[in-house]
């Protein structure tokens, strides 16, 4: 028989949050609640894990199925009616007790809405357990302010003699500063039996699990507990400013870790990493990065202040300058982004290829060697190996009613202002003039231009100056436009005033 099932409590609907979005579900370093314990609960039990749902039971079974890959296999059980913690782990009896028979030895208990706590604790309490031979053992913590939490009572001798809930608890109990974590670990057979002598006789009309601890004590089996000195990993979120706490808390941790793996960061206090976050060592983040989703970041690279980047894969050795952002894009080694450059999802940036300032990419695949330097957008367009972009070219991927794909090939260069009407595909080593719009393919090594001639009139200024007094020109009249001179003005007319197309020589 396996030693540890485990059942995760994530029915609750948490109305102090005063949110439309059930508890379990908000996040903390970019991943909800229960995460934290369905992925504890995976990594420490060796038999079935059973997670308890019941408000918004569709959308937190959709949160499951969609983590499903990267968490250890679970089951769900559905509490319809929630009333309360002990009525929850009721539900998960078909689970952990199939035919009547207990799945493992003992059970581990955790609520979903304690992200902080930590593995080595929690097998430290599973070792507590089986070395004291206990029927349950629980896991409590001391704080200054227990407001809000079930304190544990003990006897004369310091055993646990039951868990008291705040609503219930006398003047003298409220004044215990050890409180109930809410993590337990029960012998099977023991937990299900006792659930059943539980009755709803408190304040909230509930039935609570930690009755159980008392009957326990009822019985003549033996209590235990451990006590963790980091209070910190007890916190259960109730409320958004429980939530904040949490979250500072754990991107601490977080922050930590990677400096502890030979990530540098000049401010850590305003580097903002997610949990699911990876970081080569030797990377630098400059103050106010920020790192979110599944990004992974290689080895060597420089990140600059006030970029973010989501759900990205970044290479070795790259650049990402200051306040550019990157969303679900590869970057290949040795690029270099920014600053104030927007890569959007689906863009693939080939290596040492250089995407430069107030360029933005979207759906883009940039070759290798190629450069957007500057004031740029590349929609849907596959760009080759070692491609020049001049400054303010355009990519117009969308006529009003779908999007079409730009191709430009292999070491062609586009010339600034220019403008490719999609579809469209400029060939290997062609050349676009500057100011060009493009409505056609251009041929490999061609030359395209698409522009009026120029016109040139020698010494047009030098005669429209000597037409004019030394004194400021009048002002119009009207501000209706004109066609033609004004009757009696001086010199030629002005080509900026609105008078239509210059004649040529």
């Amino acid at each position: 028989m396996k030693k540890f099932s485990a059942i995760v409590i994530a029915a609750g609907r948490g109305k102090r949050m005063r949110s439309q979005t059930v508890k379990v579900l908000h996040p903390v370093a970019g991943r909800p609640l229960l995460w934290y314990t369905v992925s504890l609960a995976g990594r420490v039990a060796d038999a079935r894990v059973a997670v308890v749902i019941g408000h918004q039971a569709d959308r937190v079974r959709a949160f499951l199925e969609q983590a499903k890959a990267e968490l250890d296999p679970f089951e769900t059980v559905l509490q319809p009616d929630q009333l309360g913690t002990g009525h929850a782990v009721q539900q998960a009896q078909a689970i952990l007790m199939p035919s009547g028979k207990v799945a493992s030895r003992h059970c581990l208990i955790l609520n979903a809405d304690t992200p902080l706590l930590g593995r080595a604790t929690v097998k430290r309490l599973l070792a507590r357990h089986e070395k004291d031979k206990a029927a349950l053992t629980m896991l409590s913590t001391e704080v200054s302010d227990p407001s809000g939490y079930g304190r544990v009572v003990r006897g004369d001798k310091g055993h646990v003699v039951k868990v008291v809930e705040e609503p219930d608890a006398t003047r003298a109990e409220r004044a215990i500063r050890e409180v109930n974590a809410g993590t337990y670990v029960v012998e099977t057979s023991f937990l299900f039996r006792a659930l059943a002598r539980v009755r709803a006789r408190n304040a909230q009309g509930e039935y609570y699990l930690t009755d159980i601890v008392g009957l326990a004590v009822d019985e003549g089996r033996r209590v235990a507990c451990l006590k963790t000195a980091d209070a910190s990993e007890c916190i259960g979120v109730n409320t958004r400013e429980d939530l904040a706490g949490v979250e500072q808390i754990m991107r601490h941790r977080i922050r930590t870790r990677w400096l502890k793996a030979g990530v540098t960061m000049l401010d850590p206090w305003t580097t903002s990493i997610d949990e699911a976050v990876t970081i080569g060592a030797d990377t630098v983040l400059y103050p106010g990065v920020t790192l979110e989703g599944q990004t992974k970041i290689g080895a060597g690279c420089v990140i600059r202040s006030h970029a973010r980047m989501t759900n990205s894969v970044v290479g070795n050795a790259v650049t990402i300058e200051d306040s550019s952002v990157v969303d679900g894009a590869v970057v290949e080694d040795r690029v270099t982004v920014g600053p104030f450059a927007h890569v959007r999802p689906g863009s693939v940036l080939g290596k040492q290829s250089k995407v430069g300032n107030f360029v933005e990419l979207k759906n883009t695949e940039l070759g290798a060697e190629s450069k957007a330097n500057h004031l740029t957008y590349l929609g849907d367009t596959s760009v080759g190996k070692r491609v020049n972009i001049g400054a303010g070219t355009i990519t117009c991927n969308y006529d009003g009613y779908q999007k079409e794909q730009t191709i430009i090939e292999d070491e062609a260069f586009i010339g600034s202002d220019t403008q490719l009407i999609a579809p469209v595909r400029v060939g290997k080593g062609a050349v676009v003039g500057s100011g060009s719009t493009i409505t056609q393919d251009v041929p490999a090594d061609a030359l395209a231009l698409s522009r009026s001639p120029q016109v040139t009139r020698e010494e047009w200024a030098a005669k429209r100056r000597a037409g004019f007094s030394e004194k400021t020109p009048p002002a119009r009249k009207s501000t209706s436009s004109s066609r033609g001179r004004k009757k009696g003005s001086k010199g030629p007319p002005s080509p900026l005033a609105g008078e239509g197309r210059v004649r040529g020589k």
